[in-house]
């Protein structure tokens, strides 16, 4: 179900816990799931109040996926069975690189599980993987509000993407609803093109137990005049016929005429229809690109850095896995504590945090922004077995 090693550096030893991406069923190792977890998320809720901001709301490890909330971040862009960046990148036309970036954001849209949730990011925590060519780099800038920042480079397709991520989760009595606010970029440098992107909201529905996305994603490139919104449905109440549905268009921006329609379901396929000719293509299929993940090896154990997710929670994975539900409190105490005391000592001394591989900015018109240091990522000690 995981993988776990371990390298030793003078007396301090250091653990290495990665476990399997996500699938399209959400979590596939949740076998160390609490009994009752339905009743046990509906007790956590008991007394929150409807419109209340869960940012800052504490989960015991029963209702924790043994790794980061950034590594699942990281996961949206290194875990895949089929390459549509690469296939983006290598469309000759401007309108079939727009429809295959398009059909990669679609892939971004992971299924988490019902119930469970990965830990909330330290402060400085990096995630750094690599899977061929392509490079990526994670770090916890914000933890008061949580803000996750990406980079990811990739020489051989000569591509680039940044992405900022701050999610707002908030209580409405029957569900939970977390807006995830930032820019995302992708850059495919030999066609000179960026486009940009936003996510859509993730839906936690209690009764009946289920988990969506749903809202708006608008997908611009202001070098070729294209692009495109997606509406992301959920079916209401008992009905399932909407549920995971995507319906959208591709247009040009100068004249706003519809060139595609789009529609589909993000767990199963996607496809575009031609307005002029009629002609309907699959642009997206879940099982491809969910087929064989793998998960991620430690190719250089001197490589990892301490403030890597996969070091950081390690004795939390270890017990969650093992469902030594006390050990599990106990690492996620330690780890937490720790981070009290720094944030304590940096205020002592008024010093301020700053993140070691991202410059920050914030202001209310544009929310939060992050820019890499660094013009590459460089290859990382973690690497996706292709």
């Amino acid at each position: 179900m995981s993988t776990s090693q371990t390298v030793s550096e003078g007396s301090d030893e250091i653990q290495v816990v990665l476990t399997k991406p996500l699938s399209l069923e959400g979590d596939a190792d949740a076998d160390y799931k609490a009994p009752n977890l339905v009743q046990r998320v509906l007790s956590l809720f008991r007394n929150v109040r409807p419109g209340s901001d869960l940012t800052n709301f504490q989960l015991t490890p029963l209702f924790n996926i043994p790794k980061s909330h950034l590594q699942c971040f990281g996961e949206s862009a290194f875990c895949f069975g089929k390459n549509l960046l690469q296939q983006s990148n290598n469309a000759e036309s401007s309108i079939e690189r727009f429809i295959s970036v398009v059909a990669w954001s679609i892939s971004t849209t992971r299924p988490p599980t019902f119930g469970l949730a990965p830990y909330n990011p330290i402060l400085g925590e990096t995630h750094h993987v690599s899977r061929g060519s392509l490079n990526v780099l994670l770090e916890q800038v914000s933890h008061h509000p949580p803000v996750s920042a990406l980079h990811a480079t990739d020489e051989k397709e000569n591509l680039e993407f940044i992405w900022c991520q701050h999610p707002v989760p908030k209580f409405y009595g029957t569900r939970v609803e977390a807006e995830v606010l930032g820019k995302r970029q992708l850059k495919l440098l030999n066609h000179g093109e960026t486009y940009t992107m936003n996510s859509p909201k993730l839906m936690i529905k209690f009764l009946p137990p289920r988990v969506d996305w749903i809202g708006k994603v608008k997908i611009c490139c202001q070098e070729t005049d294209l692009e495109s919104e997606l509406c992301y449905i959920t079916s209401s109440l008992l009905g399932r016929s909407g549920l995971h549905s995507v319906k959208g268009k591709i247009y040009q921006s100068s004249s706003m005429k519809t060139l595609y329609e789009v529609d589909g379901h993000w767990n199963s396929t996607v496809k575009v229809k031609d307005i002029d000719s009629g002609k309907e293509t699959i642009i997206y299929d879940a099982k491809e690109v969910f087929s064989e993940l793998k998960t991620p090896i430690v190719k250089d154990l001197q490589g990892i850095w301490p403030t890597e997710s996969a070091t950081v929670w390690s004795e939390v994975s270890k017990g969650i896995i093992s469902k030594n539900w006390a050990k599990a409190r106990e690492a996620k105490s330690s780890v937490e504590d720790k981070q009290r005391k720094l944030a304590k000592e940096r205020d002592s001394k008024g010093e301020t945090w700053v993140p070691s591989h991202f410059t920050v900015s914030y202001s209310k018109e544009d929310g939060w922004g992050c820019l890499p240091i660094q013009e590459r990522v460089p290859p990382a000690p973690i690497v996706v077995p292709l």
